[in-house]
Parts: C-alpha cells; structure tokens; sequence
C-alpha cells in the first residue's frame, strides 16, 4: 500500500513528466479531477513543491482558458543560476528555502556532497540561534555564497 499523502502524488506525477519534457502546462480543475481532489489542493503543491528556488518557475494565466506551466529552470551556465537565485533571494531567507537553494546547487555539480552538507549545517537555525534576525543573516550569507560561486565562474 502507498503511504503517500496526496500532494506527494500529485508532486511526482508533475515530476515525472518534467523529468521527461522541461515544461508542464495544466488546467487546475483537469488535475483536480484527475486526483480526484479540490483545485485548492493542486494549488498548494504548485505553490509550496514547485518554487523558483527549488529550480522551477510557475507561470499562469486565470480565466476560461487559463493554464498553469511549469518550467523546469534549465542552466546553461551555472552563472545563469546564480543570477536568477540572487535575484529572488530577498532580504529574509527561510531555513527550508535555503536547503532547497543548497540542493540545487549540488543537484548542478556547483558544490560537492561535503560542501553541501557542511553548508546545511551553518544555514541551520540551532546553529544560528544567537542571532536575532535569523532570516536576514541567512539571506546575506546565501548571498555571499552566491557571489563567491559566480564569481569562482568567471575565474
């Protein structure tokens, strides 16, 4: 028997074919009625499972003949990743966000298996427990690691 809950259905389902293809374009209630579920659920997998910073971008458009796309972010060049994920990281960076930043970048070869986990570790919020800002520290060491990624690019 399957222990999955549904959004995790409904996330591999979407993953699957843009395993196969680098977009995805949808109808809210064609998916709901496929899973047999709400279009709000289908919304919330969308919205929390296929975020920029996890390496997706959501495009839609509402009305009788509105879709919803994904797209897989395709790198060129690490630089491009780099760019579009300084770009979106704003002055606050959750703890969750910054691990999917950090799977990215191992997921794209820029950092190694330890680099990875030694950066999940400083992000961490135990770790950083002194600070009293902890989404703000974070967002500027993410930041910081960016830059010295790109940076590293160009040498």
């Amino acid at each position: 028997m399957d222990n999955r809950n549904m959004s995790d259905i409904i996330e591999s389902y979407l993953k699957e074919i843009l395993d196969q293809k680098n977009q995805i374009e949808i109808r809210r209630s064609e998916m709901a009625d496929l899973f047999n579920c709400v279009p709000s659920q289908i919304n919330y997998v969308i919205n929390t499972r296929f975020t920029i910073h996890k390496g997706y971008k959501v495009e839609s458009k509402r009305g009788g003949g509105g879709y919803i796309r994904i797209l897989k972010i395709n790198l060129l060049t690490s630089n491009d990743y780099l760019e579009t994920m300084s770009e979106v990281i704003e002055s606050d960076l959750t703890e969750s966000e910054a691990h999917a930043i950090l799977e990215q970048l191992y997921g794209n070869n820029l950092i190694s298996a330890r680099e990875f986990r030694l950066l999940v570790t400083i992000f961490d919020t135990k770790n950083l427990s002194t600070c009293e800002d902890l989404n703000k520290l974070r967002s500027q060491m993410m930041m910081g690691l960016l830059e010295r990624l790109a940076y590293e690019e160009l040498e």
